[in-house]
């Protein structure tokens, strides 16, 4: 059995730097997406960050590419999100989730897919929190 959990929200200045850990237990294939994604209150998921497990590959939505990035020392079991320069619209909760990774599907496609809740099986945490002051 799956289990993902997200750690490191915190409440911080706008500017400031953050850093978040996702721990995902039971994942025996080679081959998963995992990803970042946020959500306002009221407000759709967003796709923030994505990585590839196999290839190590990375895809970061426009909103936060520059200032938001899983860096590449990642265990298939952990990852993380160092998010710099913190803005107030970035104050959200954020999740993790993973899924097995289609055959033929990009990248981003699949980052995509998961934050939409289009993947047949998927595995999410509860969220954690970042709050931004400015």
């Amino acid at each position: 059995q799956v289990h993902v959990v997200e750690s490191g929200g915190d409440l911080v200045q706008a500017g400031e730097t953050l850093r978040l850990s996702c721990a995902a237990s039971g994942l025996t294939k080679e081959d998963y997406t995992i990803g970042w994604f946020r959500q306002a209150p009221g407000k759709e998921r967003e796709a923030v960050s994505c990585i590839s497990t196999k290839s190590g590959t990375t895809y970061s939505s426009n909103s936060v590419k520059g200032r938001f990035a899983i860096p590449k020392d990642k265990t298939k079991n952990r990852i993380f999100l160092q998010m710099n320069r913190l803005k107030p619209e970035d104050a959200r909760r954020y999740y993790c989730a993973a899924a097995d990774t289609l055959d033929g599907a990009t990248l981003e496609a699949m980052c995509l897919m998961l934050g939409a809740n289009l993947l047949a099986r998927h595995y999410w945490g509860r969220g954690t929190q970042v709050t931004v002051s400015s």
